[in-house]
């Protein structure tokens, strides 16, 4: 009932899961992911604790194929699971059980695997993975967006569109980024929308945030502020209307 990718940006590390379903909320159940130790996609007839304790024993450092084993092997349903994963390395390894309904199946690339079930066919995950491996040139989160919509494009879930997410985590346990639509006519284009409306104030912000390198944060943030301003100064000069259903800005 979904198709997901699981990915590792080479040039940054970074951790990124987008999935889409017909299927209310999706995004509160498949993607589980902690910065610096990897991220799991757990789906079909969906068992949460396959990515719970998919990333406990990602940070004890276990290798995704042998986590998938221990999983499987514990789990008398497993043949109606569906998942996958990448560690903090890009190591990663994918199952899909025998019981899962047709279209089903998965594909792994280096640093990205993509899975689906109850799909109108093979091409829906062969095409996402063909567009996120052309676009290497895009930012992280758009290159998992458009990879999506190729499959999507080719078909998706073959009992329509309901709900979609899209989760970056950098190298921090909170995300850098997660975005959901969870009842929505087209969920991918919400999520575009969602993604939008980011990069108007919330991903600068995002940069202010406290890490355990830096557990102050940012502590004069004029800087971004400026920066904010600058790109809103802009927007409005172009004549281009905000993509937020927000009222507008009291300062």
């Amino acid at each position: 009932m979904t198709y997901s990718i699981v990915a590792r940006d080479p040039q940054t590390g970074h951790l990124g899961i987008a999935v889409a379903s017909r299927f209310f909320a999706v995004g509160g159940l498949v993607p589980h992911m902690r910065g610096g130790v990897g991220a799991v996609a757990t789906q079909a007839f969906v068992n949460p604790l396959y990515g719970i304790d998919g990333l406990a024993l990602l940070a004890e450092g276990r290798a995704p194929a042998d986590i998938v084993t221990e999983l499987t092997t514990g789990d008398e349903g497993h043949g109606n699971r569906q998942f996958h994963l990448i560690d903090a390395e890009g190591r990663n390894a994918a199952f899909t059980g025998e019981k899962c309904i047709d279209w089903a199946g998965h594909l792994i690339g280096e640093g990205v695997s993509v899975a689906g079930n109850m799909l109108t066919g093979e091409a829906v995950i062969a095409d996402t993975l063909a567009a996120y491996q052309a676009g290497s040139d895009k930012p992280f989160a758009k290159r998992l967006l458009d990879a999506m919509q190729a499959g999507e494009d080719a078909g998706g879930d073959k009992r329509g569109k309901q709900s979609a997410a899209l989760a970056i985590f950098r190298d921090q346990d909170y995300p850098w980024l997660s975005i959901r639509s969870d009842d929505h006519a087209d969920p991918l284009a919400e999520l575009r929308r969602l993604y939008a409306v980011a990069g108007e104030r919330y991903l600068y912000v995002a940069e202010t945030m406290a890490t355990r390198a830096n557990p102050n944060g940012m502590l004069d943030r004029r800087e971004i502020d400026e920066k904010i301003a600058a790109l809103e100064k802009a927007r409005i000069a172009e004549g281009r209307p905000s993509a937020s259903f927000g009222t507008p800005l009291k300062i």
